[in-house]
């Protein structure tokens, strides 16, 4: 602050104080436009400094909305701005005694309507309210006069004005403020005190009084940033305490003194500002706050700007506004490339920046020069070169390098390559490296050195954002490459490929085709194709290594496994003699037109009937491996033989695929039956074809289905099985024929020994079974009434011969050997069997025997003739048979 005046202790007030403004007289209604008042009072120092604003004038538009020029009478002193503060125009000197009034005239632009008011321009009044330290003469506050109900006048017509105390103050303590008095102690004596906060309520004993002389003072020194004015009530009593006068409010206000300094919010400040901005760009606002009075000089703030680091390429890039803090460019040449942060010492001075009373504090701005793309990407070089070998795809043949000033992986620096020329067919592609920013010219589709051996290529490259206004793309943003092709040995290819033909199938062995060859792309070089044969299913054809002819090695069948619809795929290998070598492949499709080569056949193989056919049909259908027209509509018949087969079957055709073959007769047995069916094509030259249906007739439930759920074996035998069981039996009948003849030399033998053997030691009657072996459980099953009474049969049981079963045995004994007449000469065996009949009919224990006599059974029956010439029937294998056990002697 300012020095003291005197040793007293109070400090003048400094040489611009804020200007008291004070209207004498009364101004326009609020809605009328004008000045707000007539006459305006302003108190200004001694002292005036040039530019220093001094005061305002208020202009009321009354939302008119229209601008008004400000004018005054005194131009070479005073300036006026349109929005009323009226500047210092030059450093004024002027007289305390005198005042000056200055005129101000408002002037409406569109409709030059004009309005004037004047401000009277006043020195300040000496401040008297607070005496120096010592002054005996106080200022008296004296209560009010109440005789005769009239007031008597007091100093400062009764109004008491505020005490202005300075805070911190130096002392010495109590300091006297004033002296407070009634009239009635000129009569009696009187005691005074004071109430209220700072004296008698917290914070207690600021102030205190004289009782008797009626003197306040200060006790400590006050801070008006803690209180800032006190209120508080004089009383004055007599010696008995009661009160003589009323009560009397006193305020005292603490002055304020400059004692605090400015406090920045932060002590470091960051900003940005793009590079190449224009002067007046907004940067950034710094603030600082300070606890002294901000309606007095010791709160009014100003900033200034100590330093700039670096000071590049001026020492002035930045000016500050002194009132609000706020930074701004004023100067060109931003460039984050060469200077890419600046800072700043900011400084805050309070007393309105006056550097020889004001305290100040300082704090740091950082502002940061943000990138903009102002700098193109240049290639390092104007021509790059590269090569690739024919065929390759996906292969990086150049790097192209670039240079960017602009900051690093950022739009503004990231490059984009675009090929400009020399690509016409789309063959490359000039994709970016995220890392390095260098443009890889890459091949995306296969290059034919035959077709073309160089590429030259215009490349350009830019950044992915725009350059800045103003900025052009030099020279060095294009670059050219070269690239040279390399040959390569190429793979042969046939053409075309597939290579389709049409043939009629069933050709035979050693017939040529086609010539089915490759074509070398490598024009430049003689290479030789030789030929081969990598898939031939069927293995069918032949290719001439040398020529690629095609002949078949077999004949070709349409129906066969490895054709599918019509076409048979096979594939050969054509290999140059290049270094090293290559090879292609070719695919020959032969599609195979169809002759009739196929006869018809019966589906299905099998079918169920019942016993009574009623309603019961089997419908078959006709299946051809061909086409048509060598496929249907097809003929269908019953074969002629056997004759059993149209006597008990019928056949119908239903359509040109399809017929129904059902039972002639009203009954048939169950069991196993095979259906000869002929069936006829409709081809050129037809083919027939005898299919035999395999039909089970069983006995059916109401609902028309097979109870009967057993499998005869037999009908389940094919030719392979038949052959078989023949051959065994062939090999038994052999077996039974050595026996026999052994049999006959033994008897022989014995006829010759009987002379020297008794009677009574013959051991034959001692045999009493033969160890047989038996059949299994088909021989076990038969019935034990045909050995009681052999000759009885019933007549129902015999069949016609034509119709017999497959699974069915013969109805009369079947010898094991062909029938041959009575030997005159029986031999041991028939004695030692008559021996044995007779001893069991004379034995009196056989007459409760089941079986009867054995001689009923007469045996020399059981040789009767037997009819073989149903096999006759069976076909040609049976023939033999037949003729063996046909009853002939021979």
């Amino acid at each position: 602050g300012a020095e003291p005046r005197d040793g007293s202790g109070f400090t003048p007030p400094p040489p611009l104080l804020p200007f008291q403004i004070a209207a004498e007289g009364r101004g326009a209604p609020p809605c009328k436009p004008g000045f707000s008042e007539d006459t305006y009072k302003v108190v200004l120092p001694d002292t005036v400094e040039e530019g220093r604003p001094l005061f305002h004038v208020d202009f009321l538009d009354c939302g008119r909305g229209a601008p008004v020029r400000m004018e005054c009478n005194n131009p070479s002193d005073f300036r006026i701005e349109a929005d009323g503060v009226v500047y210092a125009a030059r450093s004024l000197q002027r007289s305390p005694q005198h005042a000056l009034v200055l005129l101000v005239k408002a002037i409406d632009g569109t409709t030059q309507q004009q309005w004037t008011t004047q401000v009277r321009m006043e020195p300040p009044v000496p401040d008297a309210s607070v005496p120096p330290a010592g002054n005996t003469d106080l200022m008296e506050i004296s209560f009010p006069s109440r005789r005769n109900s009239q007031l008597k006048r007091m100093k400062r017509d009764w109004v008491i004005p505020p005490i202005n105390v300075p805070e911190n103050s130096r002392g010495p303590f109590p300091q006297e403020l004033v002296r407070i008095r009634s009239d009635h102690d000129k009569s009696r004596a009187l005691r005074y005190s004071v109430t209220g906060p700072g004296a008698d309520q917290p914070p207690t004993g600021i102030f205190i009084i004289d009782p008797i002389s009626g003197e306040l003072s200060v006790n400590k020194p006050l801070d008006r940033e803690h209180i800032s004015n006190f209120h508080l009530r004089a009383h004055a009593v007599d010696l008995n305490g009661n009160q003589v006068e009323n009560p009397i409010d006193i305020v005292i206000n603490v002055i304020d003194m400059n004692d605090n300094r400015p406090e920045f919010t932060h002590q470091i400040w960051n900003g940005t500002v793009p590079e190449g901005s224009k002067p007046g760009t907004f940067v950034m606002t710094v603030t600082s706050v300070d606890k002294d009075d901000p309606k007095t000089a010791n709160g009014m703030l100003r900033y200034k700007i100590l330093s700039q680091t670096p000071e590049s390429p001026t020492s002035n890039m930045f000016t500050i506004n002194n009132k609000t803090g706020g930074i701004i460019t004023v100067a060109a040449g931003l460039d984050r490339e060469k200077v890419p942060q600046y800072t700043l010492i900011i400084q805050a001075t309070d007393m309105e920046g006056n550097p020889m009373y004001g305290l100040s504090n300082t704090a740091t701005a950082v502002i940061r020069i943000t990138d903009v793309n102002d700098n193109p990407p240049e290639f390092t070089a104007e021509m790059f070169s590269g090569e690739v070998r024919e065929n390759r795809v996906n292969v990086i043949v150049a790097n192209l390098t670039v240079t960017d000033k602009d900051q690093p992986n950022t739009p503004a620096w990231n490059a984009v390559y675009k090929i400009t020329g020399g690509d016409s067919t789309g063959r490359f592609s000039v994709p970016t490296d995220p890392t390095t920013n260098e443009g890889l010219v890459t091949v995306v589709k296969p290059i034919d050195y035959e077709t073309s051996r160089t590429f030259v290529l215009t490349v350009e490259a830019k950044n992915e954002v725009p350059l800045a206004r103003g900025i052009h793309y030099p020279h060095l943003s294009t670059a050219t490459v070269s690239i040279r092709v390399m040959d390569e040995n190429e793979s042969p290819y046939f053409e075309p490929n597939p290579k389709l033909i049409k043939l009629e199938e069933g050709l035979m062995p050693e017939s040529a085709l086609t010539i089915f060859t490759a074509q070398d792309p490598d024009r430049f070089m003689r290479q030789k194709i030789t030929y081969s044969k990598l898939s031939d299913p069927a293995n069918w054809l032949r290719i001439d290594p040398n020529t690629g002819r095609i002949t078949t090695i077999a004949t070709l069948d349409r129906e066969s496994s490895y054709v599918k619809n019509n076409l048979y795929n096979a594939t050969f290998m054509g290999l140059d003699d290049g270094k090293p070598p290559a090879n292609g492949t070719g695919t020959l499709q032969i599609y195979l037109l169809d002759i009739n080569d196929n006869a018809p056949k019966v589906f299905p193989q099998e079918a169920e009937i019942c016993e009574k056919p009623e309603p019961n049909a089997i419908n078959i259908t006709a299946v051809d491996g061909d086409l048509n027209p060598n496929a249907g509509p097809f003929a269908f018949e019953l074969a002629h033989r056997p004759f059993d087969v149209r006597r008990n079957w019928t056949i119908t055709r239903i359509s040109g695929d399809h017929a129904q073959v059902g039972l002639k007769i009203g009954f048939l047995e169950s069991g196993i039956y095979e259906i000869p069916i002929i069936i006829t094509d409709s081809g050129n030259l037809p083919m027939s074809n005898t299919s035999y249906l395999r039909v089970k007739v069983c006995q059916c439930d109401i609902n028309g289905d097979c109870t009967d759920q057993q499998h005869i074996m037999a009908a389940g035998l094919g030719t392979g099985a038949i052959i078989a069981i023949l051959l065994c039996i062939i090999i038994l009948l052999i077996l039974v024929l050595l026996f026999v003849v052994w049999m006959k030399r033994r008897d022989k033998e014995r006829q010759a020994k009987q002379l020297l053997i008794d009677p009574e030691d013959d051991v034959r009657d001692n045999i009493l079974k033969y160890d047989e072996e038996g059949g299994g459980e088909e021989d076990q099953d038969y019935d034990l009434s045909q050995l009681q009474q052999p000759d009885t049969l019933e007549p129902d049981a015999i069949k016609p011969v034509g119709i017999r079963r497959l699974d069915e045995r013969p109805l009369h004994p079947e010898p094991q050997y062909p029938m041959r007449s009575a030997a005159p000469h029986p031999g041991d065996i028939g004695d030692f069997i008559n021996e044995g009949l007779k001893a069991a009919d004379n034995d009196p224990t056989g007459s409760g025997s089941t079986a009867g006599s054995l001689s009923s059974l007469n045996s020399s029956s059981s040789g009767g003739d037997q009819d073989y010439d149903y096999l006759n029937d069976w076909g040609p294998r049976f023939r033999k048979l037949a003729d063996m056990y046909g009853g002939c002697d021979d």
